[in-house]
């Protein structure tokens, strides 16, 4: 099958000349602000900034700021449906090689033009990386060559047959092989290597602090609206909130659920929501015989781990009320969850439903597995990462205690709580993920743990189950886009059954923002500054 994807044009490039065009869109900028330092955007994060080395964490907050200075061969637009990036189109020449073209004419930031060579550098970089808590080689793996046709047309084979290539490289941000071979993350944190051909230079990165950015006036769509923008990590809900409020930033991103109303209500701000592609679900460790923290009512290691036998697993599924956790804990920001995806997700399957509260039936489960007097566990969650992360463990911990499961919560800050969940510290761990499909989801989450094939990178329970990879694979392997989405809602509901995860729930994404900008709410969650707009 050949597929081909073409740019869609933008309302804002200019065509010809494009001073004329410039001159008038900064002076409409300085006409609604009063002064050109009033186009400077301040926007306040949520959570800290670990590594401004694209190819080192996939953490969001990271990428996030990677996608200013950096761009990739492919997009996706506000509602994550896969759009053209320096790629101006693609194809699948055979079911094992895929072809893309790039636009001509890309700068990066000193001036050097973007080519096939920066393309096959960046391909193979993230395989060369070591240390990484989590990194990007799953992205790239299932490339096994790359053939530079020209300048601005490249061919990458793959072993056998794989769809989501097209996907799997808009995670992948194109570097300057000029100023990053050697490359160290501290060479990109330093500003040495944050060479990019993105709507923004990098000017500085203070950790714990801020990120600063200029305007690149090269690049190859229409100019952003903000001659510079500040990057604020504000993890606290509270400070973010108060720094909105006082005039100290213009946008703050993850707004605190409690104050939704009176932001809403306010004739100074506005907001931007959307369902997030974000789902909140607990791992439980499968693998270990005698997982840490779990024990008896009397705090004594069991003999064997409860989370093996699905019977607990759907035990716990059903003491937890969904509908109670999103109107009471996220005051209607979220979505009860069954899926590893949200609706607007390729791969979603719609036929899936969450569990419906049921203690009774879950006390039953406990019992019929050899459980009935419960056990004693201990939930571990961020406290500074999603949106009510800590209430949420605590809320959950409360309504496993209904059913005789007795709960310790244990919340520190993400930095912390990332290093002590990849160190397989805990039993029953929090994530928040999102995904371009279901079937790349479930490779991460659910594949059987497997770093040389690429699965289960995030997979901390090592949850396994052959006939699950089977259709993951399948799935993945599968160019034809309706056939694989088929084979994808296959696997989600095989995932669903046999409760490799416990879904919560589908995050509402929110922005605030002064009333004289606005945006279009991301079902991906990035807070992108240059697709703020001053308001009209």
């Amino acid at each position: 099958m050949t597929r081909r994807i073409y740019g869609i044009l933008n309302p804002l490039v200019p065509r010809g000349n494009c001073m004329p065009f410039r001159v008038f869109f900064a002076a409409a900028i300085a006409l609604l602000f009063g002064t050109a330092s009033a186009a400077d955007l301040t926007i306040a994060l949520s959570a800290d900034i670990t590594s401004l080395d694209p190819h080192y964490v996939a953490a969001q907050p990271n990428i996030n700021i990677g996608w200013h200075v950096f761009d990739a061969l492919t997009r996706v637009d506000e509602r994550a449906r896969l759009i053209p990036g320096i790629a101006e189109s693609w194809r699948a020449v055979n079911p094992t090689t895929w072809e893309f073209k790039l636009h001509k004419g890309v700068k990066f930031h000193d001036g050097s033009e973007l080519t096939t060579e920066d393309v096959a550098f960046s391909l193979e970089r993230p395989l060369t990386i070591t240390g990484s808590p989590g990194g990007f080689a799953v992205y790239v793996r299932p490339i096994v060559a790359r053939e530079i046709v020209d300048r601005y047309t490249i061919r990458l084979k793959t072993a056998a047959p794989y769809g989501a290539l097209p996907q799997d490289l808009n995670s992948i941000l194109i570097v300057s092989k000029k100023a990053a071979s050697n490359a160290t993350p501290a060479d990109f944190d330093s500003g040495r290597a944050m060479i990019g051909s993105g709507p923004y230079k990098f000017v500085r990165f203070l950790h714990g602090d801020r990120v600063e950015l200029v305007r690149f006036d090269g690049h190859w769509e229409a100019p952003a609206a903000w001659d510079k923008v500040t990057f604020r990590v504000m993890p606290t809900d509270t400070a973010r909130t108060a720094a909105l409020l006082a005039g100290d930033v213009d946008v703050i991103e993850n707004v605190p659920t409690a104050d939704l109303a009176r932001l809403r209500g306010s004739p100074n701000f506005r907001l931007a929501q959307a369902v997030s592609w974000r789902t909140i679900f607990f791992h439980l460790d499968q693998h270990r015989t005698r997982p840490p923290l779990i024990t008896d009512k009397t705090g004594r290691p069991l003999a064997a781990n409860p989370f093996m036998d699905v019977r607990v697993r759907r035990a716990i599924s059903k003491a937890i009320n969904r509908p109670a956790l999103v109107e009471r804990v996220m005051e209607g920001a979220a979505v009860p969850a069954a899926n590893v995806v949200a609706p607007q997700i390729f791969g979603h399957n719609a036929e899936l439903k969450p569990d419906a509260y049921d203690p009774d039936g879950a006390k039953k489960l406990l019992a019929e597995a050899g459980y009935p007097d419960g056990f004693g566990l201990t939930i571990a969650a961020p406290n500074n990462r999603y949106v009510n992360d800590d209430q949420v463990a605590q809320t959950v911990a409360q309504m496993l205690a209904r059913v005789g499961i007795r709960c310790r919560v244990d919340t520190m800050p993400f930095s912390v709580y990332m290093t002590k969940a990849r160190d397989q510290q805990f039993s029953f761990a929090m994530l928040g993920w999102g995904s371009y499909s279901a079937d790349l989801a479930l490779r991460s989450l659910a594949g059987t743990f497997s770093p040389d094939k690429g699965y289960g990178a995030w997979n901390w329970g090592r949850y396994s189950n052959p006939d699950l990879d089977r259709l993951i694979g399948q799935a993945l392997g599968t160019v034809d886009e309706k056939k694989r989405a088929a084979i994808a809602r296959e696997a989600g509901a095989l995932a669903a059954r046999d409760l490799a995860i416990i879904p919560l729930y589908h995050q509402i994404a929110t922005w605030a923002m002064k009333k004289n900008i606005s945006y279009i709410a991301r079902t991906d969650e990035f807070t992108l500054a240059h697709q703020f707009r001053p308001a009209q």
